[in-house]
């Protein structure tokens, strides 16, 4: 009998604490709450009213200093019909497209190549990372160097006694774009790496077993089984990708200023020459809109692979 009074006043106790009403979800951990409000106080300031501002004197005829005269739709129209703003867009298209695809195909090969569990990984490691650890105007300067006709790949060629042969991107308007490139890639890919290792470390191993057993070869397990269960990993670096490419600017600036001309102009450039070397702030914050607008481009697929996939689920 004792024991069953005491199960029962136990479980009354549980039902009365089961009963009790709980704090709701805004109200746990306040502290931490508390804290998160300096950080969320930044973001709507800084970031938020920042992008707002720019939009909003994107629409006026601001010059050297902002000022709320409003000129409609006139800077983006003047944006849209000067030539160097187009080829600067078309050079970014060119640039992205090949970054994305080659960082992309060269990161996940070398992966998959350290994947394979060779010796020294850890030194081919940081040698494939290491360029990531430097700045893009340094990158730009070092390739500058290397891609020289005098002291670069060409002079040293032409010294081996190959007088025909010429490789001068940077001073050819139809390939600079593949001369920075290049640089791009080399610092770009290593980061790729890394992610597209983690990715392939987390795949099963009793996946390689089968495909082993069942005599799949290797190229074809990768394309038709890791590579798709492999999705979040390629999408989190295609957006990684994406936005330094939107961005892209110092290694312009290292490795040509532009030229030859405005061959290798890219909008970042742009809308620094626009607000510092013109000063027409009312134009470059157009050009900031439009790039803002990439980015949302951006963003906006990412989020819905990344969430709507999800909640289908």
């Amino acid at each position: 009998m004792a024991v069953a009074e005491d199960a029962g006043s136990t479980g009354h106790r549980a039902a009365a604490s089961s009963g009790a009403k709980r704090p709701s979800r805004l109200l746990r951990n306040p502290m931490s709450k508390i804290a998160l409000v300096p950080m969320i106080a930044i973001a709507l300031v800084v970031f938020l009213g920042g992008t707002v501002w720019t939009i909003v004197y994107s629409f006026t005829d601001s010059g050297l200093l902002p000022r709320l005269d409003w000129a409609g739709l006139e800077q983006y129209d003047r944006l849209w019909s000067t030539r160097k703003w187009i080829v600067s867009i078309q050079n970014l298209a060119l640039y992205g497209f090949a970054s994305m695809i080659g960082t992309l195909v060269i990161g996940f090969t070398l992966a998959a190549l350290l994947d394979r569990k060779i010796r020294f990984e850890g030194v081919f490691r940081s040698i494939f990372l290491y360029p990531f650890a430097l700045s893009f105007i340094v990158t730009g300067l070092v390739w500058q160097w290397i891609l020289n006709p005098q002291f670069g790949v060409q002079g040293i060629v032409r010294g081996w006694g190959w007088e025909s042969f010429s490789f001068d991107p940077l001073n050819n308007p139809n390939i600079v774009m593949w001369g920075l490139l290049i640089a791009g890639l080399w610092q770009g890919t290593g980061l790729v790496m890394c992610i597209m290792l983690a990715g392939l470390r987390g795949i099963d191993e009793d996946i390689w077993k089968a495909s082993r057993v069942d005599g799949i070869p290797v190229w074809k397990t990768y394309i038709r089984v890791i590579i798709p269960m492999m999705r979040p990993v390629f999408v989190t670096a295609l957006v990684l990708i994406a936005s330094g490419i939107v961005k892209l600017y110092d290694l312009v600036v290292a490795q040509t200023g532009g030229g030859p001309g405005i061959s290798s102009e890219v909008p970042a450039k742009y809308v620094m020459s626009a607000m510092f070397g013109s000063q027409n702030l009312g134009q470059g914050f157009a050009a900031s809109s439009m790039m803002l607008l990439s980015v949302v481009i951006i963003l906006i697929p990412w989020a819905y692979l990344e969430f709507g996939g999800k909640k289908r689920g």
